[in-house]
């Protein structure tokens, strides 16, 4: 998983962060999904996977929503959503996120949220094609050269 999360991040995201926040120690992020998936913090922190045939090419992560403005009994935030470039459009990203959903759903979750990039037009594309919207808030990062924008997205979870 932090194999794939770093070169997805360093494919995607190259251009709009700077070097040194892409060059984590693989190790280091290794260990912090390894502690993620082992020891998350509630049963509704997730990871999911997604497999072609026995490679991992994607996974989904997920958290109740940490926002002030949002209740976190009913609100989750998928915090990571990444399927590695090579294995792009092939249905994976919808099937994480269809998964994903049933998952919130069965918890009660009314509310999805996510951060994107303002300049990750993919990603955004991708979640407005499967219902999600801008919900008016943004957010800059400061990344130390520059600051870079992010825009919340969020979704209704009706019923399944």
């Amino acid at each position: 998983m932090a194999h794939l999360q770093l070169l997805t991040w360093r494919s995607t995201y190259g251009d709009l962060l700077p070097a040194d926040a892409l060059d984590l120690p693989l190790e280091q992020v290794a260990a912090i999904w390894l502690n993620a998936i082992e020891a998350p913090p509630s049963s509704r922190h997730r990871v999911l996977v997604a497999l072609e045939q026995a490679e991992l090419v994607g996974f989904a992560a997920s958290e109740p929503a940490t926002d002030d403005d949002l209740d976190a009994a009913q609100t989750v935030e998928l915090s990571e959503l990444l399927v590695e470039p090579r294995w792009g459009r092939r249905g994976h990203g919808s099937r994480l996120l269809a998964a994903s959903v049933d998952h919130w759903r069965g918890d009660g979750m009314t509310l999805a949220v996510t951060w994107a990039l303002e300049a990750d037009t993919v990603m955004t594309a991708f979640l407005e094609s499967a219902g999600w919207g801008f919900d008016g808030l943004g957010r800059g990062l400061d990344t130390g050269p520059r600051v870079v924008h992010q825009r919340r997205l969020h979704t209704e979870l009706g019923p399944a």
